[in-house]
């Protein structure tokens, strides 16, 4: 089993590498299609576009929400494409993490200058392996 740093560090390397050769200004869908592509080709299961349910108050909702990618069964993607990400975009991540029992997701925002600076890592009680 690949550590969630490594697996997180070979996204962000593949997300920097995409955004170098396509530049900002594309939809999501791109973005998440030709990084879910590199991915696999590194030999990294994904899932995209993957429904959750979410219980409250002894009500199952299904589906509540839909993760961009999930690698590894282990690592929560979230592609955006806009101008500026913003408190809720990270906090609508923790709360997919929370609701997966998951420590760590990626917010990329690939409409940035450089795409350093749209990675937002988030974590929820997350313990180094």
């Amino acid at each position: 089993m690949i550590a969630i740093d490594e697996l997180s560090a070979i996204v962000i390397s593949e997300a920097i590498a995409i955004h170098r050769e396509l530049g900002p200004g594309l939809f999501e869908s791109v973005y998440e299609s030709v990084l879910a592509g590199r991915l696999r080709k590194r030999g990294l299961g994904i899932e995209r576009q993957v429904q959750v349910k979410a219980v409250f108050d002894g009500e199952t909702y299904d589906p509540a929400f839909k993760i961009d990618i999930l690698v590894e069964g282990r690592l929560v993607l979230e592609i955006k494409a806009i101008e500026r990400l913003s408190k809720a975009h990270a906090k609508q991540v923790l709360t997919y993490l929370r609701l997966l029992k998951q420590p760590v997701g990626l917010l990329l925002n690939f409409s940035d200058e450089t795409m350093k600076d749209g990675i937002r890592r988030v974590v929820n009680d997350y313990r180094p392996e």
